[in-house]
């Protein structure tokens, strides 16, 4: 399986700069990437180690997946895709992680920071190991920015970090891996790296956006051999149906290097 060139499908696709990460899984095969390590926002992509999080506070005990919440007024910003979550409305944590990784509903992202605590969600996944990741802030789906006064800075969730999550996620080193993946596995978003796959492909994954950056992750399975993959796109392009389809053209480039060769038949000759 020959190595791709990810700066060169990058810059063909207008991804520029991008940073991105792929290997495969079961500890079978390769692993690829191109990042130059520089910060980038990850804007909605950290609402994957916020689930785990949650994930991680279910096994523990201090919570469970039914445990009810009421949507604080104070939580409320706008979301791209229809949503329950207003004020007063009387939900579950296992709601609030569903719509968090399947609509990227803000509202029950800023809900479950409430719920969790961002400093024993921060301490959670350090002891999972990652202590590159940090809640800091709430989101905001748009201006004005939500009051936050517990506000510490930016969330910080690196492609490095995104890639090494989902490697997590897809081999059950995580609480409730198995949930998780059944909830990335129904994202609304399929507008990225999705539309560069081919029918029968299946793509656990989240996307991110800001009027910045642009991103999209997640564990992918093959039609054709069932190979499994993480993929890891960070982009600091700003959120557009443009660059969207920038996101598939990648895709499709990259896509036939995923697929291993054929055996060849034996020649009698």
């Amino acid at each position: 399986m020959n190595q791709p060139d990810l700066a060169s499908f990058a810059d063909q696709t207008g991804l520029g700069a991008a940073q991105i990460h792929v290997r495969r899984l079961a500890g079978v095969g390769p692993a690829w990437s191109r990042d130059d390590g520089r910060t980038v926002y990850p804007a909605s992509m950290i609402k994957v180690p916020l689930a785990v999080a949650a994930a991680a506070a279910v096994a523990a005990g201090r919570l469970r997946w039914d445990t009810p919440a009421v949507v604080d007024a104070r939580n409320a910003t706008f979301n791209d895709a229809p949503s329950p979550m207003i004020p007063g409305y009387a939900t579950t944590v296992e709601e609030l992680v569903t719509y968090m990784l399947q609509r990227s509903d803000n509202v029950a992202t800023n809900q479950l920071y409430d719920v969790l605590g961002r400093e024993r969600a921060t301490a959670d996944m350090h002891a999972l190991g990652f202590p590159n990741v940090f809640f800091r802030r709430k989101l905001s789906g748009g201006l004005p920015l939500i009051e936050d006064p517990e506000a510490t800075g930016r969330n910080a969730f690196s492609a490095g970090d995104a890639a090494e999550l989902f490697t997590a996620i897809a081999e059950d080193r995580v609480p409730e891996a198995h949930a998780l993946r059944r909830m990335l596995s129904t994202s609304w978003w399929d507008v990225k790296l999705s539309r560069g796959l081919e029918p029968g492909d299946r793509f656990a994954h989240k996307t991110g956006d800001t009027d910045e950056v642009s991103h999209d992750g997640g564990i992918l399975t093959l039609a054709e051999d069932s190979s499994r993959w993480v993929l890891v796109v960070y982009t600091e392009l700003p959120s557009s149906e443009e660059n969207d389809l920038r996101f598939g053209a990648f895709m499709r480039a990259l896509r036939p290097r995923l697929i291993a060769p054929s055996p060849q038949p034996w020649s009698t000759g």
